[in-house]
């Protein structure tokens, strides 16, 4: 009988994977334990979130606390690639702004660098990140 243990390693998509469901659940202990300690997500400058951040306290309080402030978020579908350049992945989904109810749909494209089972890196792309903006605005104001 072996007394070794056997670790199971997750792949690159895998990690993005469960990061993509532990977002789509609202679990924030759970997206937290997928990136890694200093993980630096750069989001389009036009959000009220703009930017670079660095740290996993940093994201939960500047992209996650922003983007949740303003509205619910859902998220209908994920979609994650591994490639050379390192995972892809698509969200899609719908903001519901708490002040006026609007609904924005939501699509967005990231580049994860996957390192040790952790999430290191994060670009963000978005579709029309003016009129993502916009929305945060009007949200932000109480109008549509």
């Amino acid at each position: 009988m072996s007394n070794q243990i056997e670790t199971v390693t997750q792949s690159p998509a895998d990690v993005v994977r469960g990061l993509y469901d532990a977002l789509s659940k609202g679990d924030v202990p759970g997206v937290l334990a997928k990136l890694d300690p200093e993980v630096i997500v750069d989001e389009p400058d036009q959000l009220p979130y703009g930017g670079v951040h660095q740290g996993r306290e940093v994201f939960v309080q500047s992209i996650l606390g922003a983007m949740m402030g303003y509205a619910n978020v859902a998220i209908t579908d994920a979609e994650v690639f591994e490639g050379p350049a390192g995972v892809i992945g698509t969200l899609t989904g719908t903001l519901t702004a708490h002040t006026t109810g609007e609904k924005y749909p939501l699509t967005m494209v990231e580049i994860h660098q996957v390192e040790d089972g952790t999430v290191r890196k994060i670009d963000v792309y978005t579709k029309n990140p003016h009129e993502l903006a916009a929305f945060y605005a009007r949200a932000e104001k109480g109008i549509r």
